[in-house]
């Protein structure tokens, strides 16, 4: 047993004092390893397993080492989605150019390269599809860095597919622009992201008659984005009225904000389609269209459908949403965060010099809590001659009119005329009687069912509230605002989009043209020259507007005959009688010549009836502008702001590099 031992040991130290097998030192005790050459293999990848070759080899173009690697790549999952991202265009063109890459043809123990003219011939087709979800063009269908010239000795990816367009085909294809995707109206609901690069493509195909413009930053930073259409955009045209659609106020009431997308896409694309209605429209209204005053409300309502997709029915989502990304990101509801200037008029009814317009903004409002997107509005409302104005919500099936506020402090659901009670009802009738059914009592839901009448309400019966958007335009500005309610679900499903635009498509068009209802004019000195500020007055109604810079104004009406009066500081007051038909089809146009006079005794005393509230020209006292912009450019740099688009999540894959070569501007 010993001498067996003695001898498995002598064996270890043999063994262990060998020199190594590969040991440089000892000739010839070297054995260098051989590598296998790569060798083609079979096509076993199910996305290419129509490819007119069936042989590939690895390591791939893209330096995928295994079937494994490939098959968790970014790139291989693009190309498996692609036909459903592209919303079917463009399929099997990407997806066999991606095969080219991903399983290069093999022959011969060696692989061969597709053809460059084959890739340049898809990417000319199909750049705009990518420019319209806004991913860049894939960097592995780089034509210049992975595919050759036919002198090279090519392969076409596209056998038989590019068989059934030749190149002269090709060349006869209408190219569409980038941008021309902008119009397309995709049924679905769009990120702040989605709907910022809507509104650009759609005024870059529409360069001539639109342009974007940014009216300030939410609190978490995003921008108030608004698009306007005017055959001179930018620039306010003498006797063209101006008219604002406003959605989105509440975060979680999104239709709106939806329609009003569509309605920018549908503005552009008629007009070039050369709808004679549209360009009418466009040629002689300035019109603006904010679709979301709340994006930070909107990502948090809009996180809560992807959270909460799991509801049972649509009226648990429907309760779920009632709170959920409705205000603002400091929890300020917009729509009570105006100055409330209605009871400042009910204050004062019967004191001399009452009126009901223009009236200033207390400097207590300036102590509590304002907004930043309610200070960019009231600033975009001040600096521009709107006419007319519409605020999108959910909620209720009904336009409803100022006043908001109940004219009875114990009363909440109390009827609160405006001195325009008239013309508010026409307006808000136009565009209830245009909708497909709002005008319809059995069509009607909500709250508002008790005291509506064919889809129009008094804001202040239906529900009384105070700082609301509507009331401060009517009492602060020259706009007439209503407020429309487009339905009882706050974020109905998206298959109901398209009947949601439907419905509503004719009322947004019918009532911009209701812009053009009443008298407009300019109001003039003797030397022909237009005087800025002069007041029009109407008999029997207590509230006047004024002109804008060059001394045009509008002013919407009844039909019927009316008393109209111009007056203005160191002038004479000038009347006029009236008659508007019923079926006018223009504003009548009204012009005033006003003679130089001294000025009456009793215009100081008018215009010092407010003393304890300032000027009208008294805004922002406490530069809360200065902090307002810090604020929101302090948000925008925080590096969550950074948004993508909607697909992004879809290919961030756990434990791999996130593909920033799919985003446009990385």
């Amino acid at each position: 047993m010993s001498s067996m031992l003695l001898i498995l040991l002598q064996s270890l130290v043999l063994v262990s004092s060998a020199p190594p097998r590969c040991d440089p030192r000892f000739w010839g005790m070297c054995v260098p390893t051989v590598e296998d050459k790569p060798k083609c293999t079979d096509v076993v990848l199910f996305y290419c397993n129509d490819m007119s070759y069936t042989q590939t080899m690895f390591p791939n173009i893209l330096g995928h080492n295994t079937r494994e690697d490939i098959e968790a790549s970014a790139e291989y999952l693009l190309i498996s989605v692609v036909e459903s991202l592209l919303g079917g265009v463009c399929n099997p063109e990407i997806r066999m150019l991606g095969c080219s890459m991903l399983a290069p043809r093999c022959e011969k123990e060696k692989v061969l390269k597709p053809c460059r003219s084959s890739c340049e011939a898809v990417r000319k087709r199909c750049g705009h599809s990518f420019e319209g979800i806004q991913m860049a063009w894939p960097y592995f269908l780089d034509c210049d860095r992975f595919f050759v010239s036919d002198q090279e000795g090519c392969y076409d990816p596209l056998e038989g597919v590019s068989a059934q367009w030749d190149e002269e085909a090709i060349d006869g294809i209408e190219v569409l622009p980038p941008e021309q995707s902008a119009t397309m109206l995709k049924f679905k609901y769009h990120s702040n992201a989605e709907m910022v690069s809507i509104l650009k493509k759609t005024a870059a195909q529409c360069s001539n008659i639109t342009r974007t413009y940014s009216i300030g930053r939410s609190t978490e930073g995003r921008e108030l984005l608004v698009i306007e259409f005017s055959n001179n955009p930018g620039e306010h045209v003498l006797l063209e009225p101006e008219i604002k659609y406003i959605g989105n106020m509440h975060g979680n009431e999104v239709l709106g904000r939806q329609l009003l997308i569509y309605l920018t896409q549908y503005l552009c694309s008629e007009y070039l389609l050369r709808n004679e209605r549209i360009q009418t429209l466009i040629n002689t209204t300035r019109i603006h269209i904010l679709p979301s005053m709340n994006p930070d409300g909107y990502e948090v309502a809009v996180s809560g459908v992807s959270d909460n997709n799991d509801f049972d029915s649509q009226e648990g989502l429907r309760n779920y949403f009632s709170n959920t990304g409705r205000n603002n990101a400091q929890n300020i509801d917009l729509n009570r965060n105006f100055p409330d200037l209605t009871s400042i008029v009910y204050s004062r009814r019967r004191k001399k010099g009452y009126h009901t317009d223009h009236i200033p903004i207390p400097d207590s409002y300036w102590f509590i809590k304002v907004a930043p997107e309610t200070y960019a509005v009231m600033n975009w409302i001040r600096s521009i001659p709107f006419v007319l104005s519409a605020s999108f919500h959910s909620g209720d099936l009904v336009v409803s009119y100022p006043y908001d506020l109940s004219k009875h402090p114990l009363e909440h659901n109390m009827h609160s005329p405006t001195p325009d009670d008239e013309v508010f009802k026409l307006l808000a009738g136009v565009y209830a009687n245009a909708h497909e059914i709002m005008s319809n009592e059995n069509a009607q839901c909500g709250s508002s069912r008790a005291n509506s009448k064919k889809g129009i309400i008094n804001g202040a019966q239906w529900s009384s509230l105070a700082g609301g958007m509507q009331d401060f335009n009517y009492l602060h500005s020259n706009c007439f605002e209503v407020t429309v309610g487009l339905g009882c679900d706050n974020f109905p499903h998206e298959e109901e989009l398209v009947d949601a635009w439907q419905d509503n498509q004719e009322a947004l068009i019918t009532f911009m043209e209701a812009v053009h209802r009443g008298i407009k004019g300019i109001v003039k000195d003797e030397e022909g020259n237009g005087i800025k500020g002069a007041k029009i007055s109407i008999r029997g109604i207590r509230h006047d507007i004024t002109t804008a810079e060059n001394g045009d104004y509008w002013r919407l009406l009844t039909p019927g005959i009316h008393i109209v009066s111009a007056s203005a500081h160191g002038y004479s007051r000038a009347t006029k009688k009236v008659h508007l038909p019923r079926h006018m089809a223009t504003a009548g146009q009204v012009d005033f010549v006003l003679k130089k006079a001294p000025l009456e005794p009793d215009t100081q005393e008018e215009e010092g009836s407010i003393p304890s509230m300032g000027t009208y020209d008294r805004f922002d006292p406490y530069s809360q502008f200065g902090h307002y912009t810090q604020m929101a450019d302090m948000s925008q740099n925080r590096e969550e702001r950074v948004e993508k688009p909607w697909w992004w999540n879809y290919f961030v894959l756990p434990g791999a590099p996130a593909p920033t070569w799919m985003l446009k501007r990385y």
